[in-house]
């Protein structure tokens, strides 16, 4: 089991501690619904240090990354980032990834901790053309400052001016006495606030720095939990269950960063997909009744037929009520369908609804 740099941190604070991605990582610290009104409200800090970083650079770096990546790379430009999937030649998902452009010829690709080494080996497998590759992932660490005082609370750790990152947008510049980390606005959260990127031995440092900055508005470490809860009130995809080697793109309803404008990996078939549609369609649902929807429950009609599989859900600690997502026949997925889900062998009226769950 690896631990990351703060990994001590943690357990000093008297984090509930798991193992997750091959990492003793911080699932709750007070508990979830407390973590997560902390982010929704305040602000809150996690350490996500177990996500990988791929630095691609050199004249080859935006062949390589526009022949493995479904989004079209070629539209950022310096200090913008893009979210992305790595499809695989069989109509699934590698990975889901951000894409971060940091000047012409170098890119930084950060990946899903479970992950790591299958889209090391994918990317490098399809490295044909000769595009320099560094795997960055043992020696960088990687802070997700989230919620809506996140900027005015850290404002004083820097000299740039957090209000300004754009969503999906970042800049190197210092941060906590450290000089030439990324401030990146691309959260996970839907509640604002930005990412640190450093290397190993500042983290320590920043971490301790901006528990003292965010004092006086209430900052507090957050867990895996609440960060899965925070992602699934805004509909966004989890790897390993929204999204998979077998899922597609299409299916997912990530079409959006799907551009048939240049070749990638399987755009063929997935153009082909396209035009012909799909036959199932990731969706969200809202519970009608009480009760928690969980991981690989059946969806079913009101006659009982089995038309789906729930991918994630969880009682959502905003809303008050069962939330999830999952994988339907396509005729099910308009929103406002009624379907049912099997809790304890007992059908529970839910109704699709469009994401996000959460409007803010």
């Amino acid at each position: 089991m690896k631990n990351t740099a703060l990994t001590h941190i943690h357990e000093q604070l008297g984090a509930k501690m798991v193992p997750f991605a091959g990492y003793n990582m911080p699932v709750s610290y007070e508990g979830v619904n407390a973590e997560h009104e902390t982010v929704r409200k305040g602000v809150g800090v996690f350490d996500v240090s177990h996500m990988g970083e791929f630095l691609i650079t050199g004249p080859k770096a935006l062949d390589l990354i526009q022949k493995v990546c479904s989004n079209d790379v070629s539209k950022i430009v310096d200090g913008q980032a893009q979210y992305n999937c790595l499809p695989n030649e069989t109509g699934g998902i590698v990975d889901d990834l951000i894409v971060y452009k940091l000047k012409d010829e170098e890119y930084l690709l950060v990946v899903n901790a479970s992950n790591i080494d299958k889209d090391w080996a994918w990317i490098t497998k399809h490295n044909t053309m000769g595009a320099e590759m560094r795997n960055l992932s043992d020696d960088y660490s990687l802070l997700a400052i989230q919620g809506p005082k996140a900027i005015e609370a850290m404002q004083s750790l820097t000299s740039e001016d957090l209000s300004a990152i754009k969503f999906y947008h970042f800049k190197v510049a210092d941060f906590a006495g450290i000089e030439h980390v990324i401030i990146s606005a691309t959260g996970y959260t839907g509640s604002g606030g930005f990412e640190i990127y450093c290397k190993n031995s500042e983290v320590e440092q920043v971490w301790n720095k901006v528990m003292e900055a965010g004092k006086n508005f209430g900052i507090k470490p957050i867990g895996l939990a609440a960060r899965d809860t925070l992602r699934l009130e805004m509909g966004f995809c989890l790897y390993g269950n929204d999204i998979n080697d077998s899922t597609s793109p299409l299916e997912a309803g990530l079409g959006w960063i799907t551009k048939f404008t240049k070749d990638f990996i399987n755009s063929e078939n997935l153009k082909k997909q396209k035009e012909e549609g799909v036959k199932r369609k990731l969706i969200g649902f809202e519970l009608n009744e009480r009760g928690i929807p969980r991981h690989d429950y059946e969806i079913v009609d009101k006659d009982g037929k089995n038309i789906g599989i729930v991918t994630s859900g969880t009682m959502a600690p905003s809303l008050n009520k069962g939330i999830g997502l999952g994988y339907v026949t396509t005729e099910h997925s308009a929103p406002g369908t009624e379907i049912y889900i099997q809790i304890r062998n007992k059908p529970v009226a839910a109704t699709v609804v469009k994401t996000p769950f959460y409007k803010g």
